[in-house]
């Protein structure tokens, strides 16, 4: 099953089902009209809304009308809680600038996670805002989840039971306020400001045998002013799958559905297939060549972010966006 928030004025937008080649979609009025709705009562409504679904695969639906990303909010526009991992070690090092074996041993043991902001997420067409190019403006291109509710301690095959949907992400990160943002050991609140999310939210099964254990094993394409920058594997090199970084947030309390999860910027231990972070390259260029060569990101840049099926069909649909300077008054 696909779902969408299309825009109407609201905070929180109106709840759409979205055909599974992303080319038509029906309001789900009379069933849910947000999507927090159904996170809440999800054994009830999850099922009209497959319903609904077959129907609209089948072209029987009587009023589906053609699917426009540019309408579209985040899926949930905004959550009761977003909590973001580093879910892939190789990220981690390479921004270390640390052999792996002279990081901390408790960075293989758990996952290191971050609380963001999670009461205004943007949409997949929206523009990126951002204060001031001398931040350091920087994506990370990643992969979320939406749970269900969690009990406290839950292990990891129970947070994977409490799975509800699929995302794909991009955090806005500004770069060069992260040392000075994160020297008091509170937090990360000024260099995270805001967060996108794809056109649509699956549920896991839309994937079939792509989504195992908790790694999704297909290809995340990150493209930068038109120009192919990431073709990185989400799955393989995932040091902690779903699971894990779900029971690592409920460990020491409950977690409440419609709380997302995400995977932090994925990445791979072999650097030919790209980067999903532009710190990431800059830090290679470092090792490599004594200093960081790739700039940050300025205003008029553009980001494609987007992950196809085997059957070479959009997932999630694309996250397209172009970063720019706040309206003045």
């Amino acid at each position: 099953m696909k779902l969408a928030t299309y825009k109407d004025a609201s905070r929180d937008g109106q709840l759409v089902v979205v055909s599974r080649d992303l080319s038509t979609a029906h309001y789900a009025t009379g069933i849910a009209n947000k999507l927090q709705q159904v996170l809440d009562d999800w054994r009830f409504m999850a099922p009209q809304l497959r319903d609904l679904y077959a129907l609209l695969n089948s072209g029987k639906a009587p009023h589906a009308f053609p699917f426009d990303a540019s309408c579209c909010m985040a899926p949930l526009p905004r959550a009761y809680q977003w909590a973001r991992g580093t879910a892939f070690i190789s990220h981690l090092e390479r921004l270390q600038k640390t052999p792996a074996s002279k990081l901390p041993k408790s960075c293989y043991a758990e996952p290191l996670m971050r609380q963001g902001p999670g009461d205004s997420f943007i949409g997949p067409c929206d523009d990126v805002v951002a204060a001031s190019e001398a931040s350091g403006i920087d994506f990370e291109a990643q992969l979320a989840v939406v749970t269900g509710d969690m009990a406290m301690g839950a292990g990891p095959e129970e947070a994977l039971d409490g799975i509800r949907l699929l995302m794909l992400a991009s955090g806005l990160v500004l770069r060069r306020l992260v040392p000075d943002d994160g020297a008091g050991g509170a937090g990360m609140v000024q260099s995270r400001p805001v967060t996108a999310f794809g056109p649509v939210a699956i549920t896991p099964d839309e994937v079939g045998d792509a989504w195992r254990q908790g790694r999704l094993d297909l290809t995340l394409q990150t493209t930068w002013n038109g120009r192919k920058v990431g073709m990185c594997e989400a799955g393989g090199d995932m040091t902690f799958h779903f699971g894990q970084l779900v029971a690592h947030l409920c460990r020491h309390r409950a977690v409440r559905a419609g709380s997302i999860v995400g995977s932090g910027a994925v990445s791979n231990q072999d650097w030919r297939h790209g980067y999903s972070s532009i710190a990431e390259k800059r830090a290679v260029e470092s090792v490599d060549s004594g200093r960081a060569s790739t700039r940050f990101m300025k205003f008029g840049d553009s980001l494609r972010i987007e992950v196809k099926g085997r059957n070479g069909q959009s997932v999630f649909g694309a996250i397209e966006q172009k970063i720019v300077p706040p309206v003045k008054d």
